[in-house]
């Protein structure tokens, strides 16, 4: 009860039509997903906004995450380390073809190609290019332009530069997340997705679930993939999107199986939680407000403007996509705006639904 005798709205209706105010106000936005799962306070909520061409958007579409594929990746590299087929500090020559790794990192006419490290991809401290945008940019004004991930490696090297030696800058790059798959192919002998699959989406029944344009989910899905955007065009139907994307972000999934993810990761039931308080404790700065980590963005603290009270982590993607915990509240936090103009919007809009759980 508050003053005057009226009762507390609930947070969890006034989430919702933030949610729905949003997406109602910005006609760059064509569809948004948005759950708030908190097992402790019995709390679901999943629910959907506008449409998919004629489909109505509904919460069990799956979602392309983009950059929230990283931490799958990281994911990936963590269960081969704790299978002992590596190490984060084995250095990438261990591992990658010498025509791959010829010249790849030279800085200020230095090669370090020798020095960098698993650890340094998963933590963006390569010092490496960042080869997506440029060649999404490629991609755009030709769509019929194509490059398998390894040779989208080789044309960074030969037309992109460096930007500082390993370890001594953060620099987020898909370049380091590309290097990741391929040495999870060259371990293994497995591809990329298939390595998806079998080490992740089929342990955790995540049946809905696949990389873009590389595999099809275990249960065909009943509904649409949802369409993203960026600048207005919509990149589903580019046919060679997937194969920049590749081990950098290409998990598509509904939000019920993102949530399967996050809970193993939360108990221990997929890598070790020892293996996970390294990935989400071995960090350095990112942005303002930011560190990274392995393949995890974490929420730092910051005076009179971010409360220790807001600390959550989880990872981030360029269309709006987010996917996070809140270890004070129990709480995973799973988005999406499909729209580039959101990558960082998105992040605000989840502390906006942290401040409503919080009140």
């Amino acid at each position: 009860m508050v003053k005057g005798g009226s009762m507390r709205r609930d947070p969890l209706k006034m989430v919702e039509e933030d949610f729905g105010r949003l997406v109602l106000n910005d006609p760059k936005v064509r569809n948004a997903y948005l759950m708030v799962h908190a097992p402790s306070a019995n709390i679901h909520l999943n629910i959907a906004k506008g449409s998919t061409g004629d489909y109505p958007a509904t919460p069990d579409q799956p979602n392309y995450m983009a950059s929230v594929g990283k931490i799958f990746t990281a994911t990936v590299i963590a269960l081969l380390v704790e299978k002992q087929k590596l190490s984060f500090d084995d250095r990438i020559v261990d591992y990658l073809d010498k025509d791959l790794l010829d010249s790849l990192h030279v800085y200020e006419g230095k090669d370090y190609t020798d020095q960098i490290t698993i650890r340094h991809l998963l933590k963006q401290t390569s010092g490496l290019f960042d080869n997506f945008w440029p060649l999404l940019e490629k991609l755009l004004e030709d769509e019929t332009f194509h490059l398998s991930p390894r040779e989208a490696v080789i044309w960074g090297k030969e037309h992109l530069q460096s930007t500082a030696p390993p370890g001594k800058k953060v620099a987020y790059t898909d370049t380091n997340y590309h290097l990741l798959g391929l040495m999870a192919q060259s371990i293994t002998g497995k591809q990329f997705h298939e390595l998806l699959h079998d080490m992740v989406f089929q342990p955790l029944q995540m049946q809905h679930s696949y990389m873009l344009q590389f595999s099809e989910p275990l249960v065909a899905n009943a509904v649409p993939t949802a369409v993203f955007s960026m600048n207005g065009k919509i990149l589903n139907g580019l046919k060679n999107y997937g194969s920049l994307d590749f081990s950098g972000g290409g998990v598509v999934a509904p939000f019920e199986d993102l949530l399967k993810f996050m809970q193993a990761l939360t108990t221990g039931t997929l890598i070790s939680s020892d293996t996970l308080e390294l990935m989400i404790r071995d960090s350095d700065k990112l942005y303002p407000g930011m560190d990274y980590g392995y393949g995890i963005w974490k929420l730092r603290p910051i005076p009179l403007l971010l409360p220790k009270s807001y600390y959550c982590w989880g990872c981030v993607g360029a269309t709006g996509a987010f996917m996070f915990y809140h270890p004070a509240l129990d709480t995973y936090l799973i988005g999406n705006f499909n729209d580039e103009s959101y990558k960082m919007k998105a992040v605000r809009f989840m502390m906006q639904v942290i401040k409503r759980i919080m009140k």
